[in-house]
C-alpha cells in the first residue's frame, strides 16, 4: 500500500469519529502538513465521501450522512466488539433482525483477522443462548421511527392497541426507548392526557413524525428504566404477598433478590417477607422454588395459585409414574 493511500484510510478513520477535527489536529495525528491534508479531504470528496467543512481561523472537518455508507474502519475491541453485538442480535426479539444479523456477521468474520476470528471463534463455543421462546416482537421499522423522534425530541402521532384490544389515537412527546426482557417500551408523554406513560412497542403501529420540535420535559423519576418499574408495578397494586418463610432473612433476600419488598427477621432461621408487587402467578413460582418452608398469609388468592401449581406438579407425577417412562438423570447447577 502506498504511503498516500494508507495516510487516505487513516484519515477516514479519524473522520469517522463523530466530532469535529481543525485541520492543524489532523496534521499532528498524520504528521503532515496542513495543506497535505486539505489535498487529502479532496481526494476522499473524489471518491465520494461528503467531508465538510467549517469555516474559522483553525477550519475543520467532519463525515457526513452521504448516499452511500463508507467502509468502516474499525480496530481489534470495536471489531470484537460488533461481533458479539451480532451474535447476541440473531436470537433477539425485533422482528425480521435474526437474518439480517447473521448477514451482517459472515460479512464482518470473512475479513476479519485471524487472530480476531479466533477471539470472537471462542466466545460463539463458549457461550450457549438460552432459547427466546414464544412471545411479542417488535417491527424493526417502528424502533427506527422512536428513535428518531426521541433524537430530534419530535412529537410523534401512532395507534396503540391496550390490552384490552381497544385501539386509540395518540399524539406523544417521545422520551426514551427501554428494553426490558422480551419485550420493548417507549416511555413518552401523552400530550392530549397531559401525563407521562408507557407504552409497548409492539402494540404500536402507523408511527408518524409530526415534524413538531419541542423542548426536553423533566422525567418523574431517577431515568427511564426506573420509571417503566414503578409504573408497572402500580399496574398490579393488589398483588404484593406477606408470607412467613423457614430461611434466614439474608438467605431469602438472596434468593428472591429484587422480588423482596420488606423483610422481618422473627427468630433463627425465620422471617417474615413482603414482595413487591407483582403477577401472582409469577409468585407462586417463585415461592414454590425457594427450596424452604412457606406459609401465605395473604392474599388469599396466591393461596389458590399455589394449590393448583401443586395439584398439577402431583397430576405430572403421578402420570409420569404410570407410564414407567425412565426418569432422566438429573445434572446439578453449579
Amino acid at each position: 500500500m502506498s504511503e498516500t493511500s494508507a495516510r487516505l484510510l487513516n484519515l477516514l478513520s479519524l473522520l469517522q469519529t463523530p466530532r469535529e477535527w481543525p485541520g492543524s489536529e489532523l496534521a499532528d495525528r498524520l504528521r503532515v502538513t496542513t495543506r497535505t491534508i486539505r489535498r487529502d479531504i479532496e481526494r476522499l470528496r473524489d471518491l465520494g465521501y461528503p467531508v465538510h467543512a467549517t469555516m474559522g481561523a483553525e477550519g475543520g472537518y467532519r463525515l457526513a450522512a452521504g448516499t452511500a455508507m463508507p467502509p468502516l474502519l474499525l480496530d481489534d475491541e470495536e471489531a470484537v466488539a460488533i461481533a458479539v453485538g451480532l451474535r447476541s442480535a440473531a436470537g433477539h426479539t425485533v422482528d425480521g433482525i435474526e437474518e439480517a444479523s447473521v448477514r451482517a456477521l459472515a460479512k464482518l468474520e470473512q475479513v476479519l483477522p485471524s487472530r480476531l476470528r479466533r477471539r470472537v471463534g471462542a466466545l460463539g463455543t463458549a457461550t450457549v443462548p438460552m432459547p427466546a421462546g414464544d412471545g411479542p416482537t417488535v417491527d424493526p421499522a417502528h424502533l427506527t421511527a422512536l428513535a428518531a423522534a426521541v433524537a430530534n425530541r419530535e412529537r410523534l402521532r401512532f395507534t396503540y392497541r391496550a390490552g384490552d384490544g381497544v385501539r386509540s389515537k395518540r399524539l406523544v412527546e417521545p422520551h426514551r426507548l427501554v428494553s426490558a426482557g422480551r419485550r420493548w417500551y417507549l416511555v413518552a408523554y401523552d400530550n392530549e392526557r397531559e401525563d407521562w406513560r408507557i407504552f409497548r412497542v409492539d402494540r404500536l403501529s402507523e408511527p408518524h413524525p409530526t415534524g413538531m420540535r419541542t423542548p426536553p420535559r423533566e422525567l418523574p423519576a431517577q431515568d427511564a428504566a426506573a420509571f417503566v418499574t414503578e409504573r408497572m408495578q402500580g399496574l398490579a397494586p393488589g398483588c404484593a404477598a406477606v408470607v412467613t418463610v423457614q430461611a434466614s432473612a439474608a438467605e431469602v433476600c438472596k434468593r428472591l433478590g429484587r422480588a423482596v419488598a420488606a423483610v422481618e427477621p422473627l427468630g433463627e432461621g425465620v422471617c417474615r417477607v413482603r414482595t413487591r408487587p407483582d403477577c401472582l402467578e409469577w409468585t407462586a413460582v417463585r415461592l414454590a422454588m425457594l427450596g424452604s418452608e412457606f406459609t401465605v398469609h395473604e392474599p388469599p388468592e396466591l393461596a389458590e395459585h399455589l394449590r393448583r401449581l401443586g395439584g398439577r406438579a402431583l397430576r405430572a407425577a403421578a402420570e409420569g409414574a404410570e407410564s414407567g417412562e425412565a426418569t432422566p438423570p438429573h445434572t446439578p447447577a453449579g
